[in-house]
């Protein structure tokens, strides 16, 4: 298993890169706006589950105080990226820093594109003025953010650089829908493979901590001050007849604290760590338990399908920890199926308890369910409690069947089944958990209307 590959949108302000990533992502992710650096945090999407698309900050005057210099950009971006996309606004001519960039770019030997924005406009330049960028004219490519003027071909160039990368979230929905069956892994493999860990979490919860605590080895630099872990720390234990690898990410800020910089970059790679592992560990630190921000990456890991570990760090620092678990089963109402552990690093407790729960979860990210008993589950549940429609048209399940694991996939047959609301396929799920709990694991429902006969 790999990781999605990063593709980093690099340019000046105004050339429209905010616009280009929410067009290509198909939703408004980033902020839009004619003003000059909008944009002071990288915006991540990723792109029809084939690679991670990032919007970095434009890059402005490296006299500007506030700002991080042209060349620290540029290379945390050249860094961070698998391959590069140099946007231009082609109703200018290119000047010294356009060409600065571009030489950056090329110079790291990764894939360079060359997207000329804002050609559906009348002011818009020939192609072949921006050849003095260096960047091969089959690498160039005319685009309009706002028309969606030669997006499609942009990203059939991309998906087709980046064929190299292979990825267990890169599976499409057609796939899950066939209702075929499950993808004919082997789970015994699942043995034979890097079982990946991420230690995921904002900065000073205590992941270099455990991960020294995990690995028996000061591999990673420990200290109280935020942001230490830069990069992507691994080490692989092997535990009970499994390699384990386990990942320390660099700490996430909220977006608006994060420095311009290398830290942007760092949050990069935690993002893509959660995207290579197959289990993420969220720390959530005993003497701060509420955030938003840790329950938006554990609701940015159960969408890119991993199991989940929710790991309560500094447990020895506080008395009352009976009262942070009430805290915590209602902040993270979202996730009832994930398993929460306590932890101190400094003592030790309950810290191998983590190969154990991820042992467990391996399992159950493979476990295949009978056709069978998943219909009487469905049965049974449409017996109880049937699912409510319009007034003269209601909604049939009529079968389910599981199409595929890591994470479990599983799709309803039946008619009308756009009209399900929501609860009721939560409420599927409930029914399905009461008798397969999937500890740890999220489940992934797609439903099919067939034609009626």
């Amino acid at each position: 298993m790999s990781r999605l590959p990063i593709v980093a949108l690099i340019g000046q302000t105004n050339a429209g890169k905010s616009s280009l990533l929410n067009r290509m992502a198909h939703k408004n992710i980033a902020i839009v706006a004619r003003e000059e650096g909008t944009t002071r945090d990288n915006v991540i999407a990723t792109i029809d589950n084939r690679f991670i698309l990032i919007d970095t900050a434009g890059l402005k005057d490296p006299s500007d105080a506030f700002e991080a210099s042209i060349q620290d950009q540029i290379e945390d971006a050249i860094d961070s990226a698998d391959l590069i996309i140099v946007t231009i606004d082609s109703t200018k001519y290119p000047d010294h820093r356009d060409k600065e960039i571009a030489k950056k770019a090329l110079k790291s030997k990764k894939p360079v594109f060359l997207a000329l924005n804002k050609t559906d406009l009348k002011e818009a330049l020939e192609a072949n003025e921006f050849l003095s960028l260096g960047i091969k004219p089959n690498e160039t490519f005319q685009v309009s953010a706002t028309t969606g003027l030669g997006i499609s071909k942009l990203k059939e160039s991309l998906i087709g650089s980046l064929r190299g990368f292979r990825s267990v979230a890169a599976r499409e929905l057609a796939p899950s829908a066939r209702g075929d069956g499950p993808d004919g892994r082997d789970p015994k493999r699942a043995n034979k493979l890097p079982l990946k860990v991420a230690l995921i979490g904002r900065p000073n919860v205590g992941k270099s901590s455990l991960f020294n605590s995990l690995s028996k080895k000061q591999q990673a630099i420990v200290s109280s001050k935020q942001g230490t872990t830069r990069d992507v720390n691994r080490v692989q234990i092997k535990y009970k007849g499994q390699e384990i690898e386990i990942l320390d990410t660099a700490g996430l800020r909220k977006p608006g604290k994060r420095e311009v910089g290398i830290e942007k970059f760092s949050a990069i790679r935690s993002l893509a760590a959660i995207e290579e592992a197959d289990i993420c560990a969220l720390l959530v630190d005993a003497t701060e338990p509420h955030s938003k921000l840790d329950q938006s990456l554990a609701g940015q890991t159960i969408e890119a399908g991993k199991g989940i570990i929710v790991v309560l760090t500094k447990a020895d620092l506080v008395e009352n920890t009976d009262q942070i678990l009430d805290d915590l089963e209602r902040d993270y109402n979202f996730l009832p199926f994930a398993p929460v552990l306590i932890t101190s690093s400094e003592t030790g407790k309950n810290v191998t308890q983590l190969f154990e729960l991820a042992l467990e979860i391996n399992q159950t990210r493979h476990q295949e369910v009978k056709t069978s008993e998943l219909n009487k589950i469905l049965n049974e549940a449409i017996i109880s409690h049937p699912p409510a429609g319009l007034k003269n048209t209601r909604p049939k399940p009529k079968y389910i069947v599981q199409t595929d694991v890591c994470p479990p996939w599983f799709v309803v047959h039946g008619h009308d089944l756009g009209l399900l609301h929501w609860s009721y396929k939560r409420f599927l799920e409930r029914k399905i958990r009461e008798k397969y709990p999937f500890v740890g694991t999220p489940i992934k429902f797609s439903f099919v209307s067939d034609k009626k006969s």
